[in-house]
């Protein structure tokens, strides 16, 4: 499909993630505009919109969407509304990127995806991991075979509650209803979708989880087991009640190891029989602008997308299994 230039974007949700992470580079990437966003709170989607120097705001995104001057859409909303937003878009025949996770479980996820395939949009998923220099390093040593033949990957994510978590003050974060797994909804399913960048997708997962601390109603402690097709295993444990804050994965091969943080700003390390390499590569200012670089590339290059439907869906599908929801 031919796309105008540029490509007039319209955000749904212009809260906190919006603010440096993920709406500049809508504005600062070639052949892209950001005309309009979208808030429930009027007022506060005003203010986005002149500080931001967006041109339209609205208060109801179907307003948004039906805009003939937008040609496509994020969602930037709690997941909870992910799939009610994007049937919209579909509906009006626009492309879509989805703020992650896709949708708070497999079967809305894959709602979202056949709709967009029946009608041939264009759809992404912000799994910007996928996009980011740090990560593709690490990828760079697993194609040219730095530590041999994959065997193994393991990651351990955790970290003390919060004053918020103490004082069980509501957050959709933590509300069942909106992510099942709670934080890991949140924060996993950033490293297991890079996992699958990296290796490939999951032939089986098997995962038990509990609400340990009973601060919230979404599971705080989950541990999971899990193969690829390629015969790689993994194994994971995420824990949000521990006394310190951990975050490090592993990958092993025949030859040697991959260690790395999914969130903490830390070197990636290379260790094989030529010795160890520390390596820092720092992130972009706005963390995703080489995600929606990619979306430039994919609807005017013909480039795929790195994070897409597919690849989105399958995440969900990896999360519902670890958390016996499929």
């Amino acid at each position: 499909m031919n796309y105008p230039k540029p490509i007039r974007w319209g955000i749904i949700g212009c809260g906190a993630v919006t603010e440096v992470k993920s709406g500049p580079p809508y504005q600062q990437t070639p052949d892209f505009q950001l005309i309009a966003v979208m808030r429930r709170d009027l007022k506060k989607a005003e203010d986005y919109a002149k500080r931001h120097g967006v041109p339209k705001f609205y208060g109801k995104a179907k307003d948004l969407i039906m805009d003939p001057e937008v040609d496509a859409v994020y969602i930037a909303t709690p997941p909870d509304t992910h799939k009610h937003y994007a049937l919209m878009v579909a509906e009006a025949g626009k492309p879509c990127c989805v703020e992650k996770p896709m949708a708070p479980t497999y079967k809305e996820s894959l709602e979202i995806y056949n709709v967009f395939s029946e009608k041939k949009l264009p759809l992404f998923v912000a799994y910007y991991r996928r996009s980011l220099p740090r990560f593709l390093k690490i990828k760079e040593w697993l194609d040219n075979n730095e530590i041999g033949e994959i065997r193994h990957i393991k990651w351990h994510l955790s970290k003390p509650p919060s004053a918020e978590d103490l004082q069980k003050t509501y957050n959709w974060r933590t509300d069942s209803e909106i992510a099942p797994g709670g934080y890991f909804d949140d924060l996993a399913s950033h490293g297991l979708d890079l996992f699958s960048f990296y290796l490939g997708d999951i032939e089986y997962a098997y995962g038990v989880s509990t609400n340990q601390q009973k601060l919230y109603t979404a599971k705080d402690a989950i541990a999971a087991c899990w193969i690829y097709e390629n015969g790689v295993t993994g194994e994971g444990s995420w824990n949000f009640g521990t006394a310190e804050r951990e975050d490090e994965v592993e990958i092993i091969g025949s030859k040697g190891k991959i260690t790395f943080s999914v969130f903490n700003e830390e070197d990636i390390t290379l260790s094989n029989e030529n010795g160890t390499e520390n390596l820092f590569i720092d992130h972009p200012k706005h963390v995703q602008q080489l995600h929606v670089e990619n979306l430039r590339a994919h609807l005017l290059e013909n480039k795929e997308h790195p994070s897409t439907g597919k690849s989105g869906l399958h995440t969900s599908w990896i999360m519902d299994k670890i958390l016996g929801q499929i």
